[in-house]
C-alpha cells in the first residue's frame, strides 16, 4: 500500500483528499505545516512514498520547503498551489518537484497524477544502461557519471532514461512529458523543458565530456556524446 503525505493548512482540503485517497486504496496521512513534513521525512518508518505539498503555507511555505527536502530525499513530489501563474509552476519544477497542480483540483485528476508518479517511480526489470561516461540504473533509479552519482528528482531520472534508451533519437515533447510525468501535454506547458534545463546544469556540472542533451526546434530533444557546446 502506498504511503501518501500531505502538506496543507487547508484541514477541511486535506480532509477531503486524505478520504478520496484512501477510497482508492492508499494510506494517506496529512500535516499542516513544513516542520511536520520534514519530521515524517526525517523518520524511515514514518516516510512517505509521496508527498503532496502546498504552496501556499504560514511560516515556512511549500517551495523553501520543497528546496530543503530536496538536499536529502528523492520521493516524488507534487506541488499544489492556489497561484496557478506560469512562472509559479516553472519555480517549483526549478526547485524540484515532479508535477504541479492548480488548486482548486478535481480528486480525480490529482488521483491520476498520483498514481502516474508512483508508477513511474518504481522502475523494474530495465537492464543497466550506458551513454558515454553516462551510466543509469534503473532498478535502483541512479544515475552516474563517470563515478560521480548525479542527485535527481524522479522525473528527471525517467526524462533521462527515457533519452538515454534513445539516445541520438529526436524524441517529441508529448512522448517524454508521458514517459517521465505520466500525463498528457498541455497547451502552454514548460514542465518538460524546465526538466532538461535542470539536467543540463547537473550533466555539465558533473563532467564537461558528459552527454548533452541538444533542443531541436520545432521537435523535441536529442541526447548525444561527443564535443560541441549545448545550446
Amino acid at each position: 500500500m502506498s504511503r501518501i503525505l500531505i502538506v496543507d493548512d487547508d484541514r477541511e482540503l486535506c480532509a477531503l483528499l486524505a478520504e478520496y485517497l484512501r477510497r482508492e486504496g492508499m494510506q494517506v496521512e496529512a500535516v499542516h505545516d513544513s516542520a511536520g513534513a520534514l519530521e515524517q521525512l526525517r523518520d524511515p518508518a514514518l516516510r512517505p512514498d509521496l508527498l503532496i505539498l502546498d504552496v501556499m503555507m504560514p511560516g515556512r511555505n511549500g517551495l523553501d520547503t520543497l528546496r530543503e527536502l530536496r538536499l536529502q530525499y528523492r520521493l516524488p513530489v507534487i506541488m499544489l498551489s492556489a497561484r496557478g501563474e506560469p512562472v509559479d509552476r516553472v519555480v517549483g519544477l526549478e526547485l524540484g518537484a515532479d508535477d504541479y497542480l492548480s488548486k482548486p483540483c478535481l480528486p480525480r485528476e490529482l488521483l491520476a497524477r498520483v498514481r502516474a508518479q508512483l508508477r513511474r517511480h518504481t522502475v523494474e526489470g530495465a537492464a543497466a544502461l550506458s551513454v558515454g561516461n553516462l551510466r543509469l540504473l534503473p532498478g535502483e533509479r541512479r544515475a552516474y557519471v563517470n563515478e560521480q552519482e548525479l542527485i535527481l528528482t524522479g522525473a528527471e531520472f525517467l526524462l533521462l532514461l527515457t533519452l538515454a534508451q534513445r539516445s541520438g533519437e529526436v524524441i517529441d515533447k508529448a512522448t517524454l512529458t508521458r514517459a517521465a510525468l505520466g500525463r498528457e501535454l498541455e497547451r502552454f506547458d514548460r514542465s518538460i523543458d524546465v526538466h532538461v534545463s535542470r539536467l543540463r546544469q547537473k550533466l555539465t556540472q558533473a563532467s564537461a565530456q558528459a552527454p548533452r542533451i541538444d533542443s531541436v526546434r520545432g521537435s523535441g530533444y536529442v541526447l548525444v556524446t561527443g564535443a560541441g557546446s549545448r545550446p
